[in-house]
């Protein structure tokens, strides 16, 4: 078939996933709580050996389950962690909005929450200070995983293994050019963060612009994102603006269901350390 006639949202439909997709949502509509092979054939009209192939695949990762007599299909358990991660992202934004804003007007700076996704991180809240003046960030703006102040944040706070995997990673932009990369001062940054909550960039990445930032925690422990301020004082201003940055992350994580500690330089987080 030529290109020219393919609807350019179906050209990349692969038809398999798109099976599997109707099967699920056809369970998450079922009026009981299992439905037959040939109950879910008959609804997504779809051959019985190709629904039971793509059920028994969504039945391996925990997508769907079984019923206790093995003749019924239901939505399984694998679910609830996805909606659990779909849910945390979503709630994020609307939860920081009182606490960005609380920073904001205590600094007079621009407040922003950045979300990760996965190598990278995009902005999804913000709140203008009162001072006069601010720095423009455009809610849905991305930027690197590794970027400056929140980079340091967020990677000082992971556990060791995905840690090492990021930091093995090339190019890193901690401190903006990669050429600047300095692991022994990366450590001592990175020391900084797990003591005292927040991490920092003083005008090297951008001169002239100071970021203050501290991670934000999850339920499971692990970062899901950062909040962070652009200091347009001193350098000396920016520093004493840390301890309320590191104390908004704090506030948001426990929003989220997270505990984190007062200091995040714990014997179990030694590993932290590049």
């Amino acid at each position: 078939m030529n290109d020219e006639v393919v609807p350019s949202a179906q050209r990349y439909v692969v038809p398999a996933v798109e099976q599997a997709s109707r099967v699920l949502f056809c369970l998450a509509g079922a009026e009981s709580q299992y439905l037959s092979l040939p109950e879910i054939c008959a609804r997504v009209a779809i051959h019985k050996s190709k629904a039971f192939s793509i059920l028994e695949t969504l039945l391996g990762f925990g997508l769907v389950r079984k019923g206790t007599d093995g003749k019924g299909y239901a939505l399984g358990p694998g679910l609830i962690f996805l909606s659990r991660k779909a849910i945390d992202h979503l709630s994020a934004p609307r939860l920081a909005e009182p606490i960005l804003k609380d920073l904001a007007k205590a600094t007079g700076c621009t407040a922003v929450l950045g979300l990760i996704d996965g190598g990278s991180v995009f902005i999804a809240g913000k709140a203008e200070g009162e001072g006069g003046f601010g720095v423009t960030m455009r809610v849905g703006h991305r930027l690197g995983l590794t970027y400056g102040a929140h980079g340091k944040a967020v990677v000082a706070v992971m556990p060791g293994k995905v840690r090492d995997h990021i930091l093995a990673e090339t190019p890193l932009y901690f401190y903006g050019s990669p050429e600047r990369l300095d692991r022994v001062r990366l450590a001592a940054d990175f020391a900084q963060c797990l003591e005292e909550g927040f991490a920092e960039d003083l005008g090297e990445v951008n001169p002239g612009l100071n970021v203050e930032a501290a991670p934000v925690i999850g339920p499971d422990g692990m970062p899901v994102g950062f909040i962070e301020i652009f200091v347009l004082f001193k350098k000396e201003t920016a520093h004493q603006f840390g301890p309320l940055v590191a104390e908004a992350g704090r506030a948001l994580s426990r929003e989220l269901g997270a505990s984190p500690p007062a200091q995040w330089a714990l014997p179990d987080r030694a590993d932290a350390l590049p």
